[in-house]
């Protein structure tokens, strides 16, 4: 009888003590592997509908980003390397900035406007940008929502008041009309509570923004991601490929911890003679002629569990030196013996474990590198050993000038547009301004850690 001891993992525990691990094998399909099914990988080809409103479904059952949180919760790497990497992006924070050149270089003219602050200020700019970066490194993408100011009815210009980050979980694509295969096809963004079937919230609908003409609509959405490759609306994470090594690295513990707590982990197996049985059987029919076969053989159990306990105490006690243990062999008329027998048995817990640990090492390997984050910035040992400070200086820098710029520019484009919009003759930006870090020999001796 197999035993469910974690959501992708089982486990039976045999008569002679082992332990036998099953993972992602619950009756039919899991939730992962129906992910991977040839017919379900491209889960854009139908809509769903969801309070008359069709939309196209993230996920063969419509579920990546909770699908995706949940495996990401039950890891021990994945969250750190995602927070390390939220943390790398923003650097010193979102700032103000010009483009300028120099000597066939382009640079960032950093820069204060308090005009623009102000507006920023308004609203909890910093939260909506978390939000955005949060669910961007976890899915590739995220929703956000703008609202005009209410001046506009007045008759004054039209002016972006603010905007708002969607949760991914509660944000969908309406499916085209044309039954289009292109984002642009896309007219509106579905938000509800898709987790539960949008059954208490129904579904809101917000027309997609249009850059074009950013004061278009009073309310409006937009889905900002970066493409996936062979997929038509939704982008998937960078680590889906991973997601395999996530889930076989956060089941170990899982497995350890059944082994310990419910593994029989037997060390001898005590073989008896039937012979010696039938002996004691005759003997106790010669005291009490009396007895029927029940009550002699409830008396043989009796004897069987005082001496099956005096052979634990001597077995299994912590000083067993000087301890024997005594039986009597019988031989039967034929001459032959029926002694008993103690055999230790080999549990093999050293290979389980070692084995065990190997997977955790190999899974490690594979997540950091679909995270697609240098193992000395995700603060992980390597061979046992941390990275040196050059090895994580270089790291960085690496991955300021390949992975800081997309990303960003991406999770601030949306907030770019309404600066552009509201704010039309201010050639200004905001970026995640990152300071330059240099090596302490680089440093003048008062500038150096040790002095500071």
């Amino acid at each position: 009888m197999a035993e469910k001891i974690s959501k992708h993992s089982y486990a039976a525990t045999l008569e002679d003590g082992r332990v036998l691990i099953l993972s992602n094998s619950e009756p039919g399909l899991g939730t992962f592997d129906k992910l991977w099914k040839a017919d379900a990988r491209n889960w854009e080809v139908l809509p769903q509908t969801y309070g008359g409103t069709k939309v196209v479904p993230y996920g063969w059952q419509n579920n990546i980003p909770t699908f995706v949180r949940d495996v990401v919760d039950e890891n021990n790497l994945v969250p750190g390397i995602i927070n390390r990497q939220a943390g790398l992006l923003w650097g010193q924070g979102p700032h103000f900035y010009q483009l300028g050149y120099e000597g066939g270089k382009i640079l960032q003219i950093w820069q204060d406007d308090r005009e623009v602050q102000a507006w920023l200020n308004s609203w909890d700019y910093k939260a909506y940008l978390r939000g955005c970066i949060n669910d961007y490194l976890h899915l590739g993408g995220f929703y956000d929502a703008k609202y005009l100011a209410r001046g506009r009815r007045i008759g004054l210009d039209k002016r972006i008041a603010m905007l708002e980050h969607i949760p991914a979980k509660n944000a969908r694509l309406e499916w085209p009309e044309n039954n289009g295969r292109r984002l642009a096809d896309v007219k509106h963004i579905a938000v509800g509570d898709f987790e539960n079937g949008c059954v208490d919230t129904g579904v809101t609908l917000y027309p997609v923004y249009d850059r074009r003409d950013p004061g278009k609509y009073p309310a409006s959405a937009s889905y900002n991601r970066l493409e996936s490759f062979a997929r038509d609306f939704y982008s998937v994470p960078q680590f889906w490929g991973a997601l395999r090594w996530i889930i076989r690295g956060s089941e170990i513990p899982a497995i350890f911890k059944y082994v310990t707590d419910n593994g029989i982990n037997l060390a001898y197996h005590v073989h008896s003679s039937d012979a010696y049985w039938d002996k004691r059987r005759d003997v106790l029919r010669n005291l009490h002629p009396d007895w029927d076969e029940s009550r002699l053989e409830q008396e043989i159990g009796v004897i069987t569990n005082k001496m099956l306990d005096s052979m634990v105490a001597v077995l299994t006690g912590k000083e067993n030196a000087g301890k024997l243990f005594h039986s009597i062999d019988i031989i039967d008329d034929q001459g032959n013996s029926h002694p008993w027998k103690i055999e230790a048995i080999d549990q093999k817990i050293k290979d389980f474990v070692e084995s065990q640990l190997k997977i955790n090492e190999a899974s490690v390997s594979a997540i950091t590198s679909g995270m697609g984050l240098h193992p000395s910035l995700s603060n992980i040992m390597v061979n046992g050993k941390l990275a040196s400070g050059s090895e994580m200086l270089y790291a960085f820098k690496l991955y300021l000038h390949s992975d800081v710029e997309i990303a960003s520019g991406i999770i601030l484009e949306p907030i770019n547009q309404a600066i552009a919009f509201n704010f039309p003759g201010k050639d200004i930006r905001l970026g995640f301004y990152h300071s330059s870090v240099q090596t302490e020999e680089a440093l003048s001796s008062s500038d150096r850690i040790k002095n500071s």
